[in-house]
C-alpha cells in the first residue's frame, strides 16, 4: 500500500517508551500516524538488538503497529565499504521482520570518491533480492550542495526519494522544502519525494510546533500524499510540544481500530478486578496451569482469580508489555503494581477455541 499521511522515524527503541510495543501502539494511534520507520541495521550489522542478551526489540512492536493497521518500514545507515555485505544484512532484517518497506540512509561517507561503484552493487543486489518491496532514499535535502553523492546509482533503484528536509539554523521549513522538491525535478531519475521534516533539536537550534505546521501546510499544498519527522526518540523525550504539533495535525487515515485480542480483553478485565468479566472470556471446561498445579472448569477459575486479584495483587494494575501469535494461540507478557509488591516477569499461553480461552498457562513472580 502506497504511503500516505504522517510518519515518524525511530532511532532508538529501548529510548522510545521503554521499547513498550503496547505504549509504542497506543501512541502512533493516537497520533494518527499511517506508519513508522524504524532502525533495523547499521553498517553489516543489526541493530535495535541488545548486544549482551542479542534480544531484539523490533519483532514484538512491529506486530504491535501493524495490529493498529500502521505500516513498518526499516531504515539502514550504510558506509559503502562493504556494499555487499550491508545488502546482505538488510535482505535479511526485511525478510525477517516481515517489513513493509525499506529505507537506505546514505550520507557523507558516500561522497568518498569511488563509491558510486559501492552504490550499484548494493542497489542491484537489495532490488535483485527484494523485488516487491517498496525501497526508498534517505539522503540531503539539496542535491546541488552535493554533487560528489552518487544519486543516480541510488535513485535507479528506489521507488521513493525521502529527502531528510531538515531546516536547521533557521525558521523557514516551507520555502526550503519548495527548493527541495524543484531540485529533485531537475534531476534524473526523478522520483516521488516524500520529505522527512524535523522534530529534534541540534545545538541551541530546535524547530517550533508553527515550523510543523507549517511543513505540513506546504506538503499538502504541493499535494505530497505522505511526510515524515526524525525522531520519535528525540520529539517525545525532549520536546513533546513539537510530537504534540505533529500529533494533533489532522492529515491521514487509518482503518477502523480492530476489535481488541482476547489477550487485551483479558488484561482489561483484570484491570477490572471483574472475576465474572473474566470468566466470560474462558470456555465452561477450560484449564489453568501453573507451575503448581492444574484445574478444569469456570469454578476452579474463578477462584484462581479471586486468590490472583484480591490477595495475591491486591488493587493490581496491570500492563501488557508484548503479544504474540495468531489463530488459536497467544503468547503475552505482562507487569503489575499492587499494595503487596510488583511483577516485572509476567509470561502467559493462551489456547483458544471458538473464541474463547480453553487452555492458560501462567507464571510470575511477585517481588
Amino acid at each position: 500500500m502506497p504511503l500516505q499521511g504522517k510518519g515518524y522515524f525511530i532511532w532508538k527503541l529501548p529510548k522510545c517508551e521503554n521499547a513498550n510495543p503496547a505504549a509504542i501502539g497506543r501512541l502512533a494511534r493516537s497520533a494518527n500516524l499511517t506508519h513508522v520507520l524504524i532502525k533495523i541495521a547499521d553498517g553489516i550489522y543489526k541493530y535495535n538488538v541488545e548486544k549482551s542478551t542479542l534480544y531484539d526489540y523490533i519483532p514484538p512492536v512491529a506486530a504491535e503497529l501493524k495490529r493498529h493497521g500502521i505500516q513498518v518500514w526499516g531504515w539502514h545507515y550504510v558506509y559503502g565499504m562493504d556494499p555487499q555485505g550491508e545488502a546482505r544484512i538488510a535482505i535479511q532484517r526485511v525478510k525477517d521482520l516481515e517489513l513493509d518497506g525499506y529505507v537506505v540512509d546514505a550520507e557523507v561517507e558516500y561522497k568518498t570518491a569511488g563509491r558510486a561503484t559501492a552504490a550499484r552493487a548494493f542497489m542491484s543486489k537489495i532490488r535483485a533480492e527484494l523485488p516487491n518491496t517498496p525501497i526508498a532514499l534517505s539522503s540531503y535535502r539539496y542535491p546541488s550542495y552535493h554533487p560528489q553523492f552518487p544519486w543516480k546509482e541510488f535513485l535507479n533503484k528506489c521507488d521513493i526519494n525521502m529527502p531528510q528536509m531538515y531546516w536547521e539554523k533557521a525558521h523557514n521549513p516551507a520555502s526550503q522544502l519548495a527548493r527541495c522538491i524543484k531540485e529533485f525535478q531537475a534531476m534524473t531519475p526523478y522520483r516521488p519525494v516524500l520529505p522527512t521534516g524535523a522534530a529534534y533539536g541540534a545545538g541551541t537550534w530546535r524547530p517550533t510546533p508553527a515550523d510543523i505546521k507549517e511543513f505540513l501546510d506546504k506538503v499538502q499544498d504541493l499535494k505530497i500524499p505522505a511526510a515524515n519527522f526524525y525522531s520519535w526518540d528525540e520529539s517525545r523525550n525532549r520536546f513533546p510540544d513539537l510530537w504534540q504539533a505533529v500529533s494533533e495535525y489532522p492529515w491521514g487515515e487509518l482503518p477502523p481500530e480492530p476489535p481488541k485480542d482476547v489477550a487485551d480483553q483479558l488484561i482489561d478485565a483484570w484491570n477490572a478486578n471483574d472475576i465474572e468479566q473474566i470468566a466470560a472470556l474462558y470456555s465452561s471446561n477450560a484449564a489453568h496451569i501453573t507451575r503448581a498445579r492444574t484445574v478444569h472448569g469456570l469454578l476452579s477459575i474463578r477462584a484462581w482469580y479471586n486468590t490472583f486479584l484480591n490477595e495475591l495483587l491486591p488493587g493490581g494494575r496491570f500492563t501488557r508489555t508484548a503479544l504474540s501469535g495468531t489463530g488459536n494461540m497467544r503468547h503475552l507478557t505482562w507487569s503489575a503494581t499492587s499494595s503487596k509488591g510488583q511483577v516485572t516477569d509476567g509470561v502467559d499461553t493462551l489456547g483458544l477455541m471458538n473464541d474463547k480461552i480453553v487452555y492458560h498457562y501462567t507464571n510470575f513472580k511477585v517481588t
